[in-house]
């Protein structure tokens, strides 16, 4: 049995004792194997899995979806409450300066650790280096997508600091999790910079199956009209029987994502996806 809880996510859900906060956290069960996708921002991914009686002490792996702080900034708190027997799991590129440019102002956006850190804090890192990689049975971490749906285009405010300068982030460091299930593919996404249609593209293409589920961010937040036409359309014409996501999805494109009907929901924290 597969079942995906969220424990971080902007919105609050049916459980008023979470904290709910700007970011994504996602703990994994998949038979014995517990992973976590992403961590917040803040304590609340630690705090909320006391009150929902997840043992992140059983935590394996951390996969992290990109250098941004709402996705990362749970680490710190996490090794600090006494759990860090696990391996973290990132892209390439993953310790790069991000930014967001505001005008003539630039803000960072990245984390607040960095290789040394985990290398002191006794925590094992893992690079990734190929574009699909088992982690344990079943679950895949997955990088280096191809860019083959022209509207998905990342934001030119996103910025990298490279030699006194700023160049355009291109999230060469964004990673997804896939889990396979007799129902299909389970797809767990963080940020989406480099397009969801993009990425559960690479994801059949790499596994050979069809997506049964997609949950977590989709930036979709920032895109098109047009765009957003043509997202609405994919995923009529790919049928995925659950779509969960929210995050940096934006309230439009989540408003119209309720033309799916029961297959739909608005992923909050506290909210969990259980595949038999």
């Amino acid at each position: 049995m597969l079942r995906i809880t969220t424990l971080v996510e902007n919105s609050q859900g049916e459980h008023l004792g979470l904290v709910h906060e700007h970011g994504l956290c996602f703990h994994i069960e998949n038979g014995e194997d517990r992973l976590l996708f992403d961590t917040g921002q803040s304590d609340a991914l630690v705090r909320n899995a006391a009150r929902l009686r997840i043992d992140l002490g059983d935590v394996r792996h951390v996969v992290l979806s990109h250098g941004h702080y709402d996705h990362s900034g749970g680490l710190r708190p996490l090794v600090a409450s006494g759990v860090s027997e696990f391996t973290v799991v990132t892209g390439q590129g993953f310790f790069s300066e991000k930014y967001g440019e505001r005008g003539a102002a630039h803000e960072y956006l990245g984390n607040d650790f960095d290789a040394g850190w985990l290398a002191g804090s006794g925590i094992r890192h893992v690079t990734l280096d190929e574009p699909l990689r088992e982690l344990v049975p079943g679950v895949y971490a997955l990088t280096d997508f191809p860019r083959i749906h022209p509207d998905e285009t990342v934001n030119p405010r996103f910025k990298l600091r490279v030699d006194g300068g700023f160049v355009p982030d291109t999230f060469a460091d964004e990673v997804m999790l896939v889990v396979d299930t007799p129902k299909g593919l389970v797809a767990v996404l963080g940020c989406s910079h480099p397009g969801m249609k993009n990425m559960l593209d690479a994801a059949v293409e790499r596994l050979g199956k069809s997506v049964h589920a997609v949950i977590g961010g989709t930036h979709l937040v920032e895109a098109s009209p047009e765009s957003l036409d043509l997202t609405v359309e994919y995923l009529r014409r790919k049928a995925i029987p659950v779509i969960g996501v929210s995050h940096c999805t934006g309230a439009a494109a989540m408003d119209r994502l309720k033309v799916f009907g029961g297959s739909y929901y608005h992923n909050r924290t506290g909210t969990a996806l259980v595949v038999d």
